[in-house]
């Protein structure tokens, strides 16, 4: 008989991010899934409900916030974490009230994942930073928390902000503004 093997979800639409992740955890002897997109996240999990998963904040079709709570209706024990290429405070908050155990900024490797997965407390040492957020970042955060508000409606968003369209795409096209 053979030990039991922790299954494992990465839910993102970047393949390469994904064979990378997927390669380091199976040689870790995680029984390793993957989907691409909310629907094939939710119909794996349904097949294997898994104990441990990753969730990109920003899928093609959807957002990673509104496939957590899905998710953790499916396997209610899962440990899951959203991994972002544009974080936010604002959902970074809503990712750990929707029951994310964990959020973290990419790029990140399998380590930095797993010793998210198994923080099992915060930490009174993480590090201030000795210089506040520019003026460019807090526009950023902003933004997204705006569009979230509005459920990632660029027009709804756009008109709240008292900004043209076109102007919030390009800002939204952009990397996020570091600290």
């Amino acid at each position: 008989m053979t030990a039991h093997q922790s299954t494992f979800l990465i839910v993102d639409d970047d393949e390469f991010f994904c064979r990378v992740l997927e390669r380091a955890l199976t040689r870790r002897e995680f029984d390793v899934r993957v989907a691409y997109t909310t629907e094939q996240a939710l119909q794996v999990a349904r097949e294997a409900p898994p104990e441990y998963a990753t969730i990109d904040l920003k899928l093609s079709e959807s957002s990673g916030l509104k496939l957590l709570p899905e998710l953790l209706a499916i396997s209610p024990d899962c440990r899951a974490i959203i991994l972002t290429g544009y974080s936010s405070i604002s959902t970074a908050v809503e990712a750990i009230k929707l029951g994310a155990v964990n959020y973290l900024c990419k790029p990140v490797d399998a380590p930095d994942v797993l010793h998210a997965l198994d923080a099992e407390e915060g930490n009174p040492d993480a590090e201030i930073p000795d210089n506040p957020p520019s003026v460019n970042r807090l526009t950023w955060e902003h933004i997204q928390k705006v569009l979230h508000e509005h459920d990632g409606n660029i027009s709804a968003t756009a008109r709240s902000l008292g900004m043209h369209r076109r102007t919030l795409q390009r800002k939204l096209q952009k990397r996020p503004v570091k600290r």
